[in-house]
């Protein structure tokens, strides 16, 4: 079998088996799609370590970041050790693949009192009536409240929210299913945008959908809008020029943090299979008690 063939068995296998999400899957695919034109299509079994080495050598004079260096490395000993499971090859050459290590970079994360002006100033806006308007309130109140990530919000249904106790229903990474809860500030911005924006939206429709987050023509909202949403009014407030579609998460997480939450519960509540994924905030959290610190003690 060659390396492209070999390629889509694997891509099938994350999809059906392992049932990771169609970003994933494609991330993989596309890792190994470069690895094989990196090759030359050559055949599966003879794919060895020097070639692995030279793929990421290359990866590495294209000015690639370390942190794409190591996921590619990742792929690369996901990849040889399903085909090995699969019989495919009789030995794995990623065995002895080393990726440079990912540098620490902390999630850039908006202040309290810039979180609060700005949803303020939303729910101002909110107030005219406007279903847009309504709608991004309710979208950038729910981020901030709950910490799920843009596709869970994406693809919430009206069945997915519970507005007694202020809590959603999401569909996680590996179609992990969780309860969040969300807060009364996200409870009346939805509940807003439920009663009076929502309507509007769905008028526009040529079809019916059960989706929370609606477009300007009713569909189902896109992971694209709801980013491009987020970088529009976030980037200003932390002085930055682009903004990650995780900014409103990171800065959820870290204020948890601030505020005594448990990291465990924190863990529970973003959904993160490895509590190591949740200590990055740890750090945000700590270097902003110590950035506090030196400003306000007199022996800094």
């Amino acid at each position: 079998m060659d390396l492209a063939a070999a390629t889509e068995a694997f891509a099938e296998h994350l999809e059906k088996v392992r049932r990771l999400s169609a970003a994933t899957v494609k991330a993989y695919r596309s890792d190994l799609r470069d690895l094989d034109a990196a090759a030359g299509g050559v055949p599966l079994e003879s794919v060895d370590l020097e070639v692995l080495r030279d793929w990421l050598w290359r990866a590495t004079q294209r000015g690639d970041a370390r942190s794409t260096l190591a996921r590619r490395a990742a792929t690369a000993r996901s990849f040889f050790n399903w085909a090995q499971e699969q019989a495919l090859i009789t030995h794995d050459p990623s065995l002895r693949l080393v990726a440079p290590k990912r540098g620490r970079t902390l999630p850039t994360v908006a202040s309290r009192d810039a979180m609060s002006a700005l949803l303020d100033s939303h729910r101002d806006a909110a107030e005219e009536g406007d279903p847009i308007a309504l709608r991004d309130h309710a979208i950038l109140e729910l981020l901030y409240g709950s910490g799920i990530r843009v596709s869970e919000l994406c693809g919430l249904d009206i069945d997915d929210l519970d507005l007694d106790r202020g809590t959603a229903r999401v569909l996680g990474k590996g179609a992990k299913e969780r309860i969040v809860p969300y807060g009364t500030p996200a409870r009346d911005a939805l509940s807003a945008y439920l009663r009076r924006g929502r309507p509007v939206l769905v008028a526009r429709a040529r079809t019916f959908t059960p989706a929370v987050i609606l477009g300007s023509r009713g569909g189902r909202v896109g992971p694209r809008a709801v980013y491009e949403l987020v970088a529009r009014v976030l980037a200003p407030i932390v002085g930055a020029e682009t903004i990650g579609p995780h900014a409103l998460r990171h800065t959820a997480a870290t204020h948890l943090l601030d505020g005594g939450a448990d990291l465990r519960a924190v863990q529970e509540i973003l959904g993160h299979a490895s509590l190591g994924t949740t200590q990055i905030y740890t750090h945000v959290s700590t270097e902003r008690l110590t950035a506090t610190y030196r400003l306000a003690h007199p022996r800094a």
